[in-house]
């Protein structure tokens, strides 16, 4: 089983993708998608839901897991997650690739054990998890990666 885990933003998307065979874990790869930001926002997320498309194509994951949405008081922030999110999601759908969404607390407690796990702390067990030589140079990737766990850490998937 091979999990595309993405951890969206409209700056800077982290993804990665994972392979489950037996009770052996692997990261095939991960890293940053970073839509220019010269860019206009309808072609920015354009830009993201291409890159997301050639991911989906090139891997072929069986599902993607995607971080959902947190309240945020920055309204323009947390609008401008949710577009991203939306087509990475629509990227998904249209490669009738099955999505799971997980709520931050959600992809910390089930990586870290901690719901309220630093980003550091997420990224230091995504590297021991995966047995990865070094941490994931962004903070982004790693918590891509956390997402797939997540996704394989879930009982009735996994």
């Amino acid at each position: 089983m091979r999990v595309l885990g993405i951890d969206p933003g409209l700056s800077t998307t982290g993804f990665g993708i994972i392979a489950k065979v037996g009770h052996k874990v692997r990261v095939v790869c991960y890293g940053t998608i970073r839509p220019p930001s010269k860019l206009s926002l309808p072609k920015r997320l354009q830009y993201l839901y291409n890159e997301v498309t050639k991911l989906m194509e090139t891997y072929d994951p069986h599902v993607l897991a995607i971080e959902d949405s947190f309240y945020s008081k920055n309204v323009k922030s947390a609008v401008a997650l949710g577009q991203a999110r939306g087509s990475i999601l629509l990227a998904g759908a249209n490669k009738d690739i099955p999505c799971v969404q997980f709520a931050p607390r959600k992809i910390k407690q089930s990586v870290v054990g901690n719901g309220a796990a630093t980003k550091e702390q997420v990224q230091f067990m995504v590297k021991n998890i995966l047995n990865l030589k070094e941490l994931p140079k962004t903070l982004d990737s790693s918590d891509a990666l956390a997402v797939g766990l997540c996704y394989l850490n879930q009982p009735k998937w996994g």
